[in-house]
């Protein structure tokens, strides 16, 4: 019985000297897989209540404070797609952070997760950064299932991103992201979801995500800047409340919306 085992070891040690990255970057990719199921999610929107940032702000009077959400969400009814375009930002470790620490933030666009808390249809991209590696992720979600990474598309700091969901009915939609700058798009489907939409929200956002059951350390991104939001083919985003995230009584986002275009700065 141990000639096969011998034999396998040393098939395996002959692709590793063969290859030497491969087995590094499967094994990376194995442990990325990993952490994921272990239990990366978005969330729906946690309020913070007795918030310490202004009700409004920029002539904005829809202004409320989230601990994991930032950016602008409009509530109504029969939404069936929501898209956006953003340029990937280079996330930094924040001020008076370590550099052992990995800081994350997501962009992504959806349907629900506001009022209605059943389900979230959602695409996006997740921003890393540790030390002076940073890392991109596309993922795909319907809440509350955990988020999955999209495979076949490579992301940099400055592509043009493209975010589409389209729910074609309660339980089931589509998940697009498309790498404008590089043309390669990839897309996921889903039916028969247990967990139904109301099609009810649709947002653009940045999060501080989940990983393990709660947030992730929050990275200093930037600025994400999302253009020609529409809903239902539509253009505008007029009448959305706009969100900030607030954590610890400071507040780390910077959020606004004007015609077709949301945007949010780190302020942290």
């Amino acid at each position: 019985m141990q000639i096969p085992i011998i034999a396998s070891a040393l098939l395996c040690a002959n692709m590793v000297l063969a290859a030497p990255g491969t087995a590094m970057r499967r094994q990376r990719a194995a442990d990325r897989i990993a952490e994921r199921k272990l239990g990366r999610a978005s969330n729906t929107i946690q309020r913070v209540d007795n918030p310490a940032g202004p009700a409004s702000k920029n002539g904005t009077a829809h202004v409320e404070y989230s601990s994991n959400w930032a950016g602008a969400v409009l509530i109504g009814s029969a939404y069936k797609t929501v898209t956006g375009t953003f340029v990937v930002p280079t996330p930094k470790v924040p001020s008076g952070g370590s550099s052992s620490t990995t800081y994350s933030a997501s962009a992504w666009v959806g349907i629900d997760g506001d009022t209605c808390q059943t389900a979230i249809l959602q695409t996006g991209v997740d921003f890393t950064v540790k030390g002076s590696s940073v890392s991109y992720d596309a993922w795909y979600e319907w809440y509350p299932d955990y988020a999955y990474d999209f495979s076949g598309i490579s992301i940099s700091a400055g592509d043009t991103i493209t975010v589409t969901v389209t729910a074609s009915s309660k339980s089931a939609g589509t998940a697009v992201v498309e790498n404008v700058t590089t043309g390669k798009s990839v897309t996921h489907s889903f039916s028969g979801e247990s967990d139904a939409l109301c099609e009810t929200n649709a947002e653009w956002i940045v999060e501080d995500f989940e990983s393990g059951g709660s947030l992730v350390s929050f990275a200093n991104f930037g600025t994400v800047e999302f253009t020609g939001a529409s809903v239902n083919g539509g253009t505008g985003t007029s009448g959305a409340t706009i969100i900030d995230i607030e954590q610890n009584g400071k507040v780390l986002t910077d959020c606004s919306a004007s015609g077709s275009t949301v945007t949010c700065t780190y302020s942290g």
